[in-house]
């Protein structure tokens, strides 16, 4: 995605939070944003959205069609401007902007989890458990296998990276050997 369609969408996200929020509907609207972006981006209905041969009324009548009875209106009036400004390819974007404040408003942060092998329930739980400590936020877990890691585990919080794995203390086990044990 360009720098600009993120700019654009974040800018969309924003009004929709702050008209979400005056409304006490952040449930109501993340449900809403996510079924127009998973409509936008049906593979026959996006070819269709996209086409330059096909003209922003035709383009609303189909996702009037397809949206009216599942949204509701003010999600709808959402769809209409997105339409008018040729900006339906930023959906996606929008939604995912506006459910990443909704989850900075209620304190849940997102981890994906990379560990050698696979997490069992109560793993991942106390591993949730361990990393809300630290951030002071509901953490949801997203494990992901990778051998490549030897053992331990490596989690990712926005941008914030807490290596734990066993192959990033044998790299700092080298490094201390290497500098004949300073340090």
């Amino acid at each position: 995605m360009a720098a600009w369609s993120a700019v654009s969408a974040r800018r969309y996200a924003e009004a929709v939070f702050d008209l979400a929020e005056e409304h006490e509907a952040l449930d109501v609207w993340s449900r809403d944003l996510r079924t127009v972006a998973d409509f936008v981006e049906d593979a026959e209905i996006g070819r269709a959205l996209r086409s330059s041969r096909v003209p922003r009324p035709e383009k609303m009548r189909l996702l009037e069609a397809g949206l009216s009875p599942e949204v509701g209106p003010l999600a709808m009036n959402f769809v209409r401007l997105l339409n008018e400004r040729g900006k339906l390819t930023i959906a996606r974007d929008a939604q995912a902007a506006f459910q990443e404040m909704v989850d900075e408003r209620r304190g849940v942060a997102h981890a994906v989890v990379t560990t050698a092998v696979a997490l069992g329930d109560d793993e991942r739980r106390a591993v949730a458990e361990k990393l809300s400590q630290l951030t002071g936020k509901r953490v949801d877990v997203t494990p992901v296998v990778d051998e490549g890691i030897i053992g331990g585990l490596v989690a990712r919080i926005g941008d914030q990276l807490i290596d734990g794995s066993t192959r990033m203390r044998l790299l700092a086990l080298k490094r201390r050997l290497e500098a004949g044990g300073r340090g």
